[in-house]
């Protein structure tokens, strides 16, 4: 069996959930792979973040987020509000838990408290997890005609640089 792995890169809006169409990106790196048949895992290393399998739409609003994703926002927005201050229902992040991530040396976790007021982005994350698998047959996802991949970062606090991978496994 062989197997092929790829990173892709990607960036969040911020001010609003992103939905990032990946599924040309994830054909791409299929073909390339040289594997006829076998399994595509498709998975984001972050915990605000989910990789997703949905039916393209063609009709957008006014930020060009597709119909689908605004109905989908909306619900989760009623389900799990945003968390826009401490003063939440949130107990997220606690005392120490902040005090970890004000210490830590790494660009992607500046030392500003309000950044990771996002525990509404970990519960949403969560709810659809990390990762969705496809088969390949014949060097292609079988995705259908209208499924595609979307790499969606919930943390709404900031536009951030995310990593999506690719592992592609078979004969």
């Amino acid at each position: 069996m062989a197997v092929y792995t790829q990173e892709l890169n990607v960036t969040s809006h911020g001010g609003r959930v992103s939905y990032l169409n990946i599924t040309d990106e994830v054909k791409k790196i299929v073909k390339d792979s040289g594997i006829k048949d076998g399994i595509c895992l498709v998975q984001s290393p972050h915990t605000t973040c989910s990789v997703i399998f949905e039916e393209f739409v063609h009709d957008l609003d006014f930020n060009g987020d597709e119909f689908l994703q605004v109905d989908l926002n909306r619900i989760l927005d009623n389900i799990v509000p945003r968390e826009l201050s401490e003063n939440t229902n949130y107990r997220y992040p606690g005392e120490k838990h902040l005090d970890f991530l004000m210490s830590l040396n790494d660009p992607n976790y500046p030392c500003d408290p309000g950044t990771i007021l996002n525990g509404d982005a970990h519960i949403r994350a969560s709810f659809f997890g990390a990762s969705e698998s496809f088969a390949v047959k014949e060097s292609s996802i079988q995705t259908g005609s209208v499924g595609y991949i979307y790499f969606v970062d919930f943390d709404q606090n900031r536009s951030r640089n995310r990593k999506c991978h690719v592992v592609v496994m078979g004969d």
